[in-house]
Formats: C-alpha cells, structure tokens, sequence
C-alpha cells in the first residue's frame, strides 16, 4: 500500500502552494497598508474581510461544487483569488482591497473545501489520521514559506503579488492533472448551530475566542512587529518562529490531551496564554526575547483549536460530526472576523501594545467562561443524578407494537380486533383462577392450624412428664 504522502501528493502539492500564496498575501498586506500609515481600523478591516469570506464561501462553495464537481469549482476560484491578488497592484482605493479581500476569502474557502471533503472521501480508514495530519503539516510549511518569502522582497513592491499571482496559478496544475477518483457530489446537510452549542458548549466558546486570538496574530502582527521598529526580514523571521513552534506543539499536545482531560487542559491553556500576553503587552519590545516569547505564544495559542475540535467530536455520534464540522468552520469564521477589527479600533486609540493586551482579555474571558459552563453542567449532572427512567403511556400502550417496525402488521391486526371480547373472556377465567387461589389458601390455613395443635399437646405432655419424674425424685 502506497503511504498517504505518495498517495495524496497531487492534493498536498496544491495545499502546499495555495496556503504559500494565502499566507504571503496577509504578511503583504499587513505590512503595506503600515507603510502607507493607514488607520489600524482599516488594517483590522482588511483582514476581517477575509474571515467574513470564509463564512460566506461555506455556502456559495457548497452550491457551486454540487453543480459543476471539485476540479472544475476549484479551478474557478483559483482563477478569482489570482485575479483579485493582482488587482491590489491595479488599484490603491481601500474600499476596493476590503472587496478583493472578500473575494479572496470565498475563493478560498471553496478550495478549502474541495481538497478537504476530497481527502476525507477517499482516504482509508486506517490511514485517516496519517493522512489529514500530513495535510497539517503542508498546511503549517505553506505558511513558512509564505512568511519566508516576504524577506525576499524587503522594499513591498509588486514582485510579492506576482509571486502570489503564480503561486495561486500554479496550484491548479496539480489537482489537474491528478489520476485520483474526483469525490462523489457534496449532498446538502442542514446546519443545526444551536444543537451543537447545547453539546459542546465549552469546546466552541473556546473556538469562538480562539479564533479571535489566531486572527489578530495573523492580521495585526506583521503591522504590531513593523510599528516596533524591524523590517521585513525581522518579521518573517518573527511570524515563522510562532507558526513553527504551533507545528512542534501539535503533536506533543495530542497526546497529552488523550491522558488528561481535555476540558482542564484547555482551561490551564488558557491561563498561561493569558499571563503570557499580558507580559507581552507590559514588557518592552525586544528583538531577541521576542521571539522565545511568540514562540510560546505559538504553542498556547495554535493548540487551542485542536483541542476544542477534539473536545466537540467527544461530545456527539458519529452521525453528527459532518454538521458539528460546519458549526466550527462557521463559529472559527466568525471569531477570526470579530478579533481583528475590535483589536485594531484598540491599537489606534491606546496603541499597538493593546494587539496583546486584546488577546490578554479574550484569554482570561475565555477562562471565566469555560469554569461557568462546567460548573453548570456539573450542577446539572448532579441534580439529575437520582432520576430513574421509567416507561411513558406510549410503551406500556399496547398501541405502541403498531408503531414498532419490526412487529408484523397482520400480527398487531390480530392482537388488536375486538380488544373487548378478548378482556370478557379474560375475566372469568381470572375470577376462577382468584378462587382456585382461594381454595388452596384455606386447605393451608387448616393445614397449619392441625400441625400447631399437635405441637402444643406434646409440648404439654413433656411438661407433664417432666413434674412427674421430678416429683419421684424428691
């Protein structure tokens, strides 16, 4: 059997090259709207358009997949997301780049989707894990090399977007001309948002706010390390040491998750990620212990979302998981949208140090809420600790065999006509039975009454016999 790597490299070749593209994109942007001294408001906007695209091309993507199939739906995205990079180089207007950065979020979110269900279909079963961690890990690459290949171009002039241009060009190569089984058409499947927060209430309050967290980092960051005073080498440098560091922990906090428990874990997340960025937000900026301290921020921060998406896939049946993805993708969305623009409002008023101190209050907001939800649920497992079930009217019915499918009709038919008849003819035979019962109760009682009578006359008797013999004595 072919390993996953071999087997999947067309699929991970194009994942490769589309997240290089993506990720060097957001580093770019971030880092010329900070050039071009614009509002923090607006850099924080830019990037949650992106987020925004991706809850929007959920839907859109959905559609356009069950019409036209995977290769053709990614190879019209493809072509959208490489035309709305380039056209940042067209036009400087920042109302138009928040439309291309939309456009670019639907495109992507779309291809997200081809590759993923596409991977998840054909996969076998005892090389599903081995197959989406790989996926992981090119994903985790592709954003190095992104973030790498802004040093190139330290001056932001137009070569970046060409390289992104062609990046996004040539991912479509691959899946292309892949010799692989295209995936059966996506069937529609209903998004039941609120039942999957009854579930798993803990798990996606710690995507909602984790989310918001990640988001910041990679929307704010480049401008936060630019605003400190380093260049762009400094800052790839800077973005590559947390998103490597994120890769590390993956692993190492999988399996620690499998021997505690993964609520408390993502508690205790919290509580160090918290202290840790609000000692990056107190701290002056150093150029060294910076990156220890991104580094760890990687490792708390990056794991936060496997964990939540393990800690929900505990929480439902197996049935559920397709709708519970779609409540996360969304959820994750949605926080990665809010974050950036909420933080950017936050840096322009009291200054760049407040990216951290943003994620700082979402951390510890977080917190409070994880131990509120599980006190309630252990309240409510406590109080329904001592209820016992017991059969409704409908299953001590005899009405209920009819709505059983695996009873034959013509059988309940039978056991159901003339139910009158049947209970006349029942009754007698009970009252015969009550007095046969009655009968052989009495023959018991007289029985019994004979045994006692005789034991009380010998018992008499050996009394009798006992004066006697002492009366002899005497």
């Amino acid at each position: 059997m072919d390993s996953p790597l071999r087997s999947f490299a067309s699929l991970y070749s194009t994942t490769f090259l589309m997240v290089l593209a993506a990720g060097l994109l957001t580093t770019y942007l971030g880092l010329s709207l900070t050039t071009m001294q614009v509002p923090q408001i607006w850099i924080g906007g830019m990037m949650s358009a992106y987020y925004v695209g991706l809850v929007c091309g959920s839907k859109v993507g959905h559609k356009l997949i069950a019409q036209v199939g995977h290769i053709r739906a990614f190879v019209a995205c493809a072509g959208i997301v490489t035309a709305s990079a380039l056209g940042h180089a067209l036009i400087d207007n920042l109302t138009v780049w928040l439309v291309l950065r939309l456009a670019v979020g639907m495109g992507m979110m779309c291809q997200y989707m081809v590759l993923e269900s596409w991977l998840n279909e054909q996969a076998e079963t005892n090389q599903r894990g081995t197959v989406f961690a790989s996926y992981m890990i090119v994903s985790y690459l592709g954003l190095m090399a992104g973030q790498g290949a802004i040093s190139l171009y330290p001056d932001l002039g137009l070569e970046p977007l060409l390289l992104i241009a062609i990046c996004f060009a040539l991912c479509i190569v691959p899946i292309a001309i892949t010799r692989r089984i295209h995936p059966e058409p996506l069937t529609p499947a209903p998004l039941k948002m609120g039942h999957y927060w009854k579930l798993a209430p803990q798990a996606l309050t710690t995507i909602a706010l984790g989310s918001m967290i990640v988001g910041c980092f990679y929307g704010l960051a480049p401008s936060y390390a630019t605003a400190k005073g380093i260049g762009p080498e400094q800052v790839a440098i800077y973005m590559s040491c947390t998103i490597f560091a994120g890769l590390l922990a993956q692993w190492p906090m999988g399996k620690l998750s499998d021997v505690l428990s993964r609520s408390l874990l993502i508690r205790i997340n919290c509580t160090l990620l918290g202290l840790l960025v609000l000692i990056i937000t107190l701290v002056p900026f150093h150029s060294v212990y910076s990156l220890v301290l991104t580094s760890l921020f990687g490792i708390l921060a990056f794991t936060l979302y496997p964990l939540a998406t393990a800690l929900a896939n505990s929480r439902v049946e197996q049935h559920e998981r397709v709708g519970l993805s779609a409540t996360i993708l969304v959820t994750f969305g949605i926080g990665a949208s809010i974050g950036p623009l909420v933080a950017s409002g936050l840096m322009q008023v009291l200054g760049d140090q407040m990216l951290y101190g943003f994620m700082a209050i979402c951390s510890f907001t977080l917190l409070a809420s994880l131990i509120w939800i599980n006190r309630r649920q252990k309240t409510e497992q406590s109080s329904t600790s001592d209820y016992i079930m017991a059969g409704g009217d409908m299953v001590s019915s005899p009405l209920a065999a009819a709505f059983d499918p695996r009873v034959d009709v013509e059988m309940v038919n039978e056991q159901m006509i003339n139910p009158a008849e049947d209970a006349f003819d029942i009754i007698p035979e009970a009252i015969d039975d009550e007095f046969d019962d009655i009968d052989e109760q009495a023959e018991y009682n007289t029985a019994y009454a004979n045994v006692m009578s005789s034991e009380e006359l010998l018992m008499e008797e050996l009394d009798d016999e006992d004066v006697d013999n002492e009366v002899g004595r005497r």
